[in-house]
């Protein structure tokens, strides 16, 4: 098949391309190349996608609505995943105009495409952050998620809301993921996980949040993708028995599942097991709780286990010492 990939140069639209192209599937990868950080490791990921014959690339921004149409317009594809977004919560403090234009105009024009071109399924990347001020442990795909507490968290539930409205008036099977805390090799350098190897890798003192009284469910990136692709081969159909008590559901063709490792850790254990790995102890600097952070995150993934027989399982030491390994190699340190 023929897929679109936006956010193909990004941390988790690189492996997912990887994945469908070692599938045998031909895959546009889209992506703006912004520089909200560093361009050039979205480029050495480009390039390792780029040695495959079935691979495109395509620079463009996802607000420019000509351009995504006839993209659109062009490819015939069969199939999107829609990871392209302005990331970062805290960012969003700094920025908001950035998540209007990439996560709500964005997203409109992808969905727009979806309903011109008969697309089969679209997957999008939604996030734990629309669980906002929750309290309940762990975060259901059943719970309300009406109070975030971030732009970004905003606008991912928006998009949750816009696919809706499409699966309902048009009849388009959309699949809305949220993902919990991804990490792994090739990781962006705003997420703990990057800023704290660098630190401790350049004798820096590290920035612990909530004096380290946090909790993440961190996910490996190697799960997540298996989540994603596995998703993407079963396009939602309308729930017959809606409206019910099934949150997650519709009766458009239209569901979400979370994607987290089902297993959360403590900012101090994932701190400890970076020290373990890169052989140094951190200098830490306690600070405060950041505007727009939640102190605790907890994947339910039991619908994702009945819909497709997965469970993310890298264990939180395994990953972070394939992240080290990878960060000492590709920068040489």
């Amino acid at each position: 098949m023929k897929f679109l990939v936006t956010g193909g140069a990004g941390f988790i639209g690189f492996y997912v391309c990887q994945r469908l192209l070692a599938n045998g599937h031909q895959v546009v990868g889209l992506d703006n190349l912004n520089d909200y950080y560093d361009v050039q490791l979205k480029l050495d990921r480009l390039a390792q996608l780029e040695t495959a014959a079935d691979f495109h690339f395509e620079k463009l921004d996802l607000a420019d609505r000509d351009g995504v149409a006839a993209l659109f317009a062009r490819e015939k594809f069969n199939r999107v995943i829609h990871l392209g977004a302005q990331a970062g919560v805290r960012y969003s403090l700094e920025n908001p105009m950035a998540y209007a234009d990439s996560n709500l105009i964005g997203t409109l024009t992808i969905l727009e495409g979806c309903r011109h071109h008969q697309v089969e399924h679209l997957v999008y990347a939604s996030s734990s952050s629309v669980y906002g001020m929750n309290s309940k442990m762990p975060f259901s795909t059943q719970d309300r998620v009406d109070h975030p507490v971030s732009l970004y968290a905003a606008t991912k539930k928006s998009n949750e809301l816009m696919a809706h409205t499409y699966s309902h008036l048009y009849g388009i099977p959309t699949t809305g993921l949220r993902f919990f805390t991804v990490y792994g090799p090739w990781g962006r350098p705003d997420m703990a996980m990057f800023l704290f190897t660098k630190a401790i890798a350049e004798g820096k003192p590290i920035k612990v949040f909530n004096h380290g009284q946090m909790q993440r469910d961190f996910t490996y990136i190697d799960d997540i993708v298996e989540g994603i692709l596995r998703i993407q081969d079963k396009p939602p159909v309308a729930n017959k028995d809606w409206p019910g008590t099934d949150a997650s559901s519709s009766s458009a063709p239209y569901k979400v599942f979370n994607i987290g490792n089902n297993q959360p850790v403590k900012l101090m254990t994932f701190i400890q097991a970076i020290e373990q790995a890169m052989g140094v102890e951190a200098v830490k600097e306690f600070l405060p709780m950041q505007d727009g952070d939640v102190p605790a995150t907890f994947a339910d993934i039991d619908d994702l286990q009945q819909a497709v027989g997965f469970k993310p399982a890298t264990p939180i030491e395994l990953g972070v010492q394939r992240f080290v390994d990878w960060y000492r190699s590709y920068y040489q340190c």
